[in-house]
C-alpha cells in the first residue's frame, strides 16, 4: 500500500443525492469535510467543524450564501468559509470576525458528479485558477448518469483499485446465475495498451461480431478503457447509433476504507424502463467486488508478502508505478512524467 494521493479532485456524492438545501457529512481522505448544496442550486465544501466549539457544520443548515452552526448560530459564507455572523456579539466587542474561518475546498458539479479538490495542505490557500480540470468523460457533454450507485469498501483504496482493475477474476467472482452459469471457458485475450497523461488506456478496438448485447448500440461498436490517477476509471462504448459508458471513481475515506462510486451512462432513448434492472445489476455486481475484498482482508490482517504477476497483474504494477511516480514528482517538484510505455499485454480469462 501506497500513500493517498492529495491535490486531485474526488468525487463526494452523485450529484442526484444532494438536494437543494441539504448538507451532507463526508470523511474524505481522513479529512471532515461537509458538502452542501444552496437553494440557487449552487454546490460547495467546507470543513466540517466549526471554530468556536468543535461542532460539526453537517448539523446546522444553509441559508442564503451561508452555513450556519446549530450550537451559537455562527455564519460561515459558502463560497471561501469566512465567519461573517456572531449572533451574541455586541456592539461593544471588537472582534474581527472576518479573520475566522473554516477551510473551503474547490467543489464543482460535473456530468452528474459532486466533485471536491483535496490539496496536498488544507491549511495553505489554494490557487483555485491554477488548479487541474475535474475528470470528465470524452463525447458525452453535459449528459449526467442514468444510474449511479455508491458503496463503501473496507479496505485501502490500493486494494479497491487493483481489484476493479484485475482482469483475471471475473470467472471466479462475477458467478452469478443471470452472468455467467455453467463450466468456466477461457480464452486468451491480447490488447493493445498505452499512456494516457496521467495513467494509461485500453487502445479503442472494434467488438466481436459475436459479442450480441452490444448490438443495440449499432452494427459497429468500439470499446475504449482508461485510467488516471488518482482512481477514476472510464470505458467507452462507442456504436454507428449510441453511446454508453461505465465510469468508476474511487473516493478515500481514510487508509482503511474507501467510497466505490459507479455511474452508467447511455445515450439510448427507450432503455429508460430497464433502469430498475440495470441498477439492481449494477449493485450486485459491486456487491461481489465487496465482498471478495471483505474475505481479503481475513489474509492481509496476517501482513503476508503478495506477489503480482505478468501480464495479467501488469495494469496492477502500472498503478504502482504512476503512484510513485507521481509522490516523487511532488516531492521534487517537477512535472509528472508518465513510466507507462505502449506494450501488447496477454492473459487467459
Amino acid at each position: 500500500m501506497t500513500s493517498l494521493l492529495r491535490d486531485f479532485w474526488y468525487v463526494a456524492t452523485p450529484a442526484n443525492k444532494l438536494k437543494p438545501g441539504q448538507l451532507m457529512a463526508k470523511k474524505m481522505l481522513g479529512e471532515p469535510i461537509v458538502v452542501g448544496r444552496r437553494e440557487d442550486g449552487e454546490v460547495f465544501a467546507l470543513r466540517d467543524i466549526c471554530p468556536h466549539r468543535g461542532i460539526p457544520l453537517h448539523h446546522g443548515w444553509i441559508e442564503g450564501d451561508g452555513v450556519y452552526c446549530c450550537y451559537h448560530g455562527w455564519k460561515f459564507n459558502t463560497s471561501d468559509g469566512v465567519c461573517s455572523e456572531i449572533p451574541s456579539l455586541t456592539e461593544h466587542d471588537r472582534l474581527d470576525i472576518s479573520r475566522i474561518c473554516v477551510t473551503s475546498y474547490p467543489c464543482r458539479e460535473i456530468q452528474g458528479h459532486i466533485w471536491v479538490f483535496i490539496p496536498a495542505d488544507s491549511k495553505r490557500e489554494i490557487n483555485r485558477e491554477n488548479l487541474p480540470p475535474v475528470p470528465t468523460i470524452a463525447d458525452f457533454g453535459k449528459l449526467t448518469p442514468k444510474i449511479a450507485e455508491t458503496i463503501t469498501f473496507d479496505c485501502n483504496i490500493d486494494h479497491a483499485v487493483v481489484g476493479l482493475m484485475d482482469p483475471a477474476h471475473g470467472p471466479y467472482v462475477h458467478t452469478s446465475w443471470w452472468w455467467r452459469s455453467g463450466p468456466r471457458k477461457f480464452r486468451v485475450k491480447e490488447k493493445q495498451y498505452e499512456p494516457v497523461p496521467l495513467g494509461f488506456r485500453l487502445a479503442p478496438y472494434d467488438m466481436p461480431v459475436s459479442a450480441k448485447p452490444y448490438k443495440i448500440l449499432g452494427n459497429k461498436v468500439s470499446i475504449e478503457i482508461v485510467f488516471e490517477l488518482p482512481s477514476v476509471r472510464t470505458e467507452i462504448l462507442r456504436g454507428d447509433r449510441y453511446l454508453a459508458c461505465a465510469f468508476t471513481a474511487i473516493t478515500p475515506i481514510d487508509e482503511n476504507h474507501c467510497e466505490v462510486h459507479q455511474s452508467l451512462y447511455y445515450t439510448i432513448p427507450w432503455l429508460a424502463f430497464l433502469t430498475p434492472l440495470l441498477r439492481y445489476l449494477t449493485l450486485q455486481f459491486l456487491k461481489q467486488d465487496r465482498d471478495v475484498v471483505i474475505k481479503q482482508q481475513e489474509g492481509l490482517s496476517y501482513h503476508p508478502a503478495l506477489m503480482l504477476i505478468d501480464d495479467a497483474d501488469t495494469q496492477a504494477k502500472w498503478y504502482y508505478r504512476l503512484k510513485q511516480e507521481y509522490e516523487k514528482s511532488q516531492a521534487e517538484k517537477r512535472d509528472f512524467v508518465n513510466p507507462i510505455k505502449a506494450q501488447i499485454l496477454r492473459w487467459r480469462s
